[in-house]
């Protein structure tokens, strides 16, 4: 079979998927990817090919905000936040990924939930698509604002929106509220912390709680976006007396850009898979991105969340309201984090709470098993 994903051009949309590419690649499928080029190299190392179409990510934010006026990161009401995904990439991007697509003739379509051209390709080429949720559903406003956007473009090429036939969902029982109700077409599909290229995706038993007297190691990670220094550098100053910290630098930043007086507090991580960086973690803090969320819960591990944007205040709160970690929302400084990482550390509950959504994570079907399941129902 050929199977065909589609992402926005961000890791934390691209990475979710690579599990599921895994195990359609390893069946001896033809597996390839349409984001954008800068994605080149790490498709290639997981031996996927890639179809460069659309904007690289600062290109299409700046478009974005033009059109919008406002910024997705800083201002993200339903509007803007579909200008970004649903407007600006779509009339960027979907004509050329409709024709890359034409020429790698796909069985399946599989995109992640925030990707809104691959639905247009699947309705062009009239082929069925998957939706993978790379964390919580958004709240109905979004989701409608999003469809206004998407369905004039779809209209203005004589095509109509289709409905996904599944939706992979990655959430674990403890993170899905009272009242939810599963989508139409749902397939769990068990999540996992990034892992590099020949990693063996088995996560580790969950670490013991640290020692008494013991420091806790503690990682600090924003993910690839919101790595800012400025705004670490004071959570790093109010962790490091008590804890162990390894601070990862998103993609652009150094050691250096944190200023001095670290040296022996501080371990620096550049760009590296999450499955190493939890290794012997007793604890996250984390803007909340969902991979970073899911991946560590994976783990059996607590965080406290400190959301700066996008769907993150929507993941600080479900992690808060599984009582698997605690959000500290802004305008909340520094002392808050330092205080709320006190707190889950001296509770068992918030520990407790975590592995019981590892143990979920661990029944939910494996990338392989689903794949071999759309496979026997495309037929």
């Amino acid at each position: 079979m050929r199977i065909l994903f589609s992402s926005t051009p961000a890791f934390g949309h691209l990475l979710p998927q690579l599990p599921l590419a895994r195990a359609f690649r390893d069946r001896g499928d033809e597996v390839a990817v349409l984001t954008s080029a800068s994605f080149g190299p790490l498709l290639a190392a997981e031996h996927l090919t890639l179809h460069a179409v659309g904007p690289e990510g600062p290109e299409l934010l700046a478009e974005a905000t033009r059109r919008s006026g406002a910024s997705v990161a800083q201002d993200a009401t339903p509007e803007v936040v579909a200008e970004y995904f649903a407007g600006a990439r779509v009339d960027l991007t979907a004509d050329a990924a409709i024709a890359a697509a034409r020429e790698f003739r796909p069985d399946l379509i599989v995109a992640e939930s925030m990707d809104y051209v691959a639905p247009m390709v699947a309705a062009a080429l009239k082929v069925p698509y998957a939706d993978l949720a790379f964390g919580l559903l958004l709240p109905g406003e979004f989701a409608d604002a999003f469809d206004a956007a998407v369905e004039s473009r779809h209209k203005e090429r004589g095509l109509t929106v289709p409905p996904a036939t599944w939706y992979l969902d990655p959430c674990p029982e403890l993170l899905l509220g009272p009242g939810w109700e599963p989508p139409h077409g749902r397939l769990a599909l068990r999540p996992e912390a990034h892992r590099g290229p020949g990693a063996s995706g088995a996560a580790p038993a969950p670490a013991a709680p640290p020692a008494d007297g013991a420091r806790p190691r503690v990682l600090l990670s924003f993910g690839t976006h919101y790595a800012e220094p400025a705004v670490l550098r004071p959570v790093v100053d109010a962790l490091a007396p008590t804890a162990d910290l390894v601070v990862t630098l998103g993609l652009t930043a150094t050691p250096a850009d944190y200023g001095d007086g670290l040296a022996g507090r501080v371990e620096f991580a550049e760009f590296t898979p999450l499955a190493e960086l939890l290794d012997g973690i007793d604890l996250v803090v984390t803007h909340g991105g969902s991979g970073t969320m899911l991946g560590t819960l994976s783990r059996g591990l607590p965080m406290v969340v400190v959301p700066q944007g996008a769907d993150q205040f929507l993941n600080a709160g479900a992690v808060a309201g599984a009582r698997a970690g605690v959000a500290v929302l802004p305008p909340a400084g520094p002392e808050a984090v330092a205080e709320a990482v006190t707190e889950v550390l001296g509770r068992a509950e918030y520990r407790e709470n975590a592995r019981r959504a590892a143990e979920q994570i661990a029944a939910m079907p494996a990338p392989s098993e689903v794949a071999e399941r759309l496979a026997a129902e495309l037929g």
